[in-house]
């Protein structure tokens, strides 16, 4: 498989009298860097700092210094390439400006420009391709680099007009190379005058139509499917036998009590692909002061809240207690109101703590 991608910058190439050559469309393979230089150096293989720093201008002098920048490109290209590898594709926003901010610092560079705008533009390539690895928003600001003049506001309205359009997804590569063209025209206006500056307000513009019938040709978007709502998973643990008597707190676990919760946060590793939430809440029995059952209910939700978080789980998880108002339905038989040894023993079931698990299990292979 390849894809086509049009040499914007390295084709277009000044003779010595300064006119500007043709460009033209080359194919690449999908996995090739796409920088390519036509009649230029290859970029050697050496590593670079992310910091993108090229030596100052006084040193581009010598074939040390030249072969240390050219690998500063290579290694912000690689990175770019590595972030397509990844699954950011390459009509992205951000990457394919990224990629043109690339790409037209390598081209002034190559003609020995010796203003800021190499720099200036493979900075913007770098911060951009930071933000895509780090997960941040890039953002869709375009700065004028190296005080570059604000070319034609008509264009800058219509990519305006583009971002906010319904199509703008099958128009953002067009748009973000359109932008960093209008920039490079507006540094070399002020560097060289119009007959600089013009043939790339001129690729701006095609890059600009370009833009505007993809997004007016762009088929509407599919409607996302709503997910299902997670399905949830409920069970009871025994109080008795994860705590000792009148206990609540971690040191109140008791050793079947621990072996219990290892295999409760083994299970909701091993059988779940994502957990939403886990809502714990203790129960009582009713034999005692009100109070202090429900004080007992609410350290027990809370200290299996807290041995799961101590354990892995990172899911959000609710702690609560309930005292003796939600009896089992198991205990309805249970008679009395004196705390024998039989009627405790009934009543058993009320001292719990019950479990909601709302996620999604794994599918069973």
């Amino acid at each position: 498989m390849t894809v086509s991608f049009r040499c914007v910058h390295y084709c277009l190439r000044r003779n010595d009298s300064g006119t500007a050559m043709k460009t033209r469309t080359i194919s690449f393979p999908h996995h090739a860097v796409l920088v390519v230089v036509l009649g230029a150096w290859v970029l050697p293989c050496v590593a670079a700092e992310k910091a993108a720093a090229l030596q100052l201008p006084p040193q581009r002098i010598s074939a040390q210094a030249i072969h240390a920048d050219h690998g500063v490109y290579q290694a912000t290209q690689a990175r770019i390439k590595a972030l397509n590898d990844k699954g950011v594709r390459v009509d992205d926003y951000a990457l394919a400006k990224a990629q043109c901010w690339l790409d037209t610092s390598f081209h002034e560079y190559s003609r020995n420009d010796r203003g800021g705008y190499p720099q200036a533009a493979l900075s913007e390539a770098a911060a951009l391709i930071g933000a895509l690895e780090e997960g941040r928003d890039p953002g869709m600001e375009t700065p004028l680099v190296n005080r570059a003049e604000k070319l034609r506001p008509d264009l800058w309205a219509r990519y305006d007009a583009l971002k906010r359009s319904s199509g703008f997804r099958c128009a953002a590569q067009a748009t973000a190379c359109a932008e960093v063209e209008l920039v490079h025209a507006g540094n070399e206006i002020h560097d060289g005058g119009w007959r600089h500056a013009k043939p790339y307000l001129q690729i701006a513009e095609d890059l600009t139509s370009r833009a505007e019938a993809q997004a007016a040709q762009c088929p509407a978007a599919a409607p996302a499917q709503a997910l299902p709502p997670a399905p949830s998973e409920r069970f009871d643990l025994d109080a008795d036998a994860l705590f000792a008597f009148d206990r609540g707190d971690l040191g109140g676990l008791l050793p079947q009590g621990k072996q219990a919760l290892d295999g409760m946060v083994q299970r909701l590793t091993a059988d779940y692909a994502s957990i939403e939430r886990i809502r714990l809440v203790g129960h009582s029995d009713r034999l005692g002061r009100q109070a202090y059952n429900q004080r007992l209910s609410e350290q027990r939700a809370w200290t299996i809240k807290q041995y799961l978080q101590q354990h892995g789980i990172a899911a959000p998880i609710q702690a609560e207690g309930v005292g003796a108002r939600e009896p089992s339905a198991a205990t309805a038989q249970c008679v009395g109101t004196r705390a024998t040894p039989a009627l405790t023993r009934c009543l058993q079931p009320d001292r719990r703590v019950s479990v909601e698990i709302v996620g999604r299990q794994r599918e069973a292979r």
